[in-house]
C-alpha cells in the first residue's frame, strides 16, 4: 500500500468544488495511477475521515499556443470524494 502522499497531490479549490462541500463531497487531484481503494484509504488515513464514495474522472490537458509555439497542459485526474455524514475535513472548513 503507497503512501496517502503519493497518491493525494492537492485539493481542488474552486466555485463548483466548495458548493459541493455542504453534500459533503470534497474534490482531490490524485495521482494518475491510483485507483478508487487507494484514494478511499488515503483519505481515510490523511484526514481521520470514514469514506463513502469515491468518483474519479480523467481529464485531458488543453493545447495552448502563443505566437507560433504550441504547448499541452498535463493531464490530471480528479477524485469526488464523499464522506460518512457527520465526518468533515477542516482544511476545507474555512472556505
Amino acid at each position: 500500500m503507497r503512501n496517502y502522499c503519493d497518491v493525494l497531490v492537492k485539493p481542488m479549490i474552486s466555485e463548483k468544488t466548495i458548493g459541493m462541500i455542504d453534500e459533503n463531497k470534497y474534490t482531490f487531484v490524485v495521482a494518475m495511477d491510483a485507483n478508487k481503494i487507494e484514494i478511499a484509504h488515503a483519505v481515510e488515513e490523511a484526514f481521520k475521515v470514514k469514506v463513502v464514495d469515491v468518483t474519479t474522472k480523467i481529464c485531458k490537458g488543453k493545447v495552448k499556443s502563443m505566437g507560433r509555439y504550441s504547448g499541452k497542459r498535463p493531464d490530471i485526474k480528479k477524485a469526488v470524494v464523499t464522506l460518512r455524514e457527520g465526518d468533515s475535513i477542516e482544511m476545507f472548513s474555512g472556505l
